[in-house]
C-alpha cells in the first residue's frame, strides 16, 4: 500500500534530519569555538560540500545495501554541511566585545551562550538548519530512486519504468507539494526565530 511507502520514507527523512543536525551542530561548535581549527578545516569542509553529492551515493548503497540505511546515510550526508557550515558562520558573527563584558560581569559560559552567543548566531544558523531539511529530503528520494525495495522515492521509479504516466504525475505532484508545505514551515519558523533575535 502507498500510505507504508509514504510512512518508510517520512521515518527515513525524520532520521537523517535529525542525523545530520545533531552531528552538524556538534561539529559546528566545536570548530567554531575554535578559533584556529575552525579555520583549517572550514575550506575543507566547503570544497567536501561543493562536491555533487550524487557521486558518494554507490558507495553508501554497497557499504548499507539497498535498504533504509542508505537512505538515510544519503540524507544525512547532505543535510550536514548547511548546518555545520552555518554554525561556524554565526559564531563569527558573535561580536566579541559582548562576550567580554558578558564574562567581565561575571556571567556563566551556559548564560554567556544564551543570551549573547545564540541571538547573534540564530537567523545565520536557522538559515541552514532549513537548507538542510531540503536537503535530506532530497537525499532520501533520490536515493529511494536511484535504488530501493521500497519508499515514495522506489514508487515513483516503478511508475516511470512501467510507462504508467497519471501515477508517475500524481505522485510527483503530491510529493512537490509536501516539499512545498515543509518549506513554507521552515520558513515560517526561520522568520519567528529573526524576529525573536532582531
Amino acid at each position: 500500500p502507498l500510505a507504508e511507502h509514504v510512512w518508510l520514507t517520512v521515518k527515513e527523512i525524520a532520521a537523517a534530519y535529525a542525523i545530520a543536525v545533531a552531528a552538524g551542530l556538534w561539529l559546528g561548535f566545536l570548530l567554531g569555538l575554535r578559533t584556529t581549527v575552525g579555520r583549517v578545516y572550514e575550506p575543507l569542509l566547503a570544497a567536501l560540500y561543493a562536491v555533487p553529492s550524487v557521486i558518494w551515493y554507490p558507495s553508501l548503497m554497497l557499504f548499507f545495501g539497498l535498504g533504509p540505511a542508505s537512505k538515510i546515510a544519503f540524507g544525512v550526508l547532505l543535510g550536514f554541511f548547511p548546518v555545520v557550515l552555518s554554525v561556524l558562520a554565526g559564531v563569527r558573527q558573535v561580536p566579541p566585545t559582548l562576550v567580554t563584558v558578558a564574562r567581565s560581569m561575571g556571567a556563566r559560559p551556559f548564560t554567556v551562550f544564551r543570551k549573547v552567543m545564540l541571538p547573534a548566531m540564530a537567523s545565520t544558523m536557522v538559515g541552514g538548519l532549513r537548507a538542510a531539511l531540503a536537503l535530506a529530503v532530497v537525499g532520501v528520494l533520490v536515493g529511494e530512486i536511484l535504488g530501493a525495495r521500497a519508499g515514495v522515492g522506489y514508487v515513483i521509479s516503478y511508475a516511470y519504468g512501467l510507462m504508467m504516466t497519471r501515477e508517475y504525475a500524481v505522485l510527483a505532484v503530491l510529493v512537490g507539494a509536501g516539499v512545498l508545505a515543509l518549506d513554507t514551515a521552515g520558513a515560517l519558523v526561520e522568520a519567528r526565530v529573526k524576529r525573536w533575535a532582531g
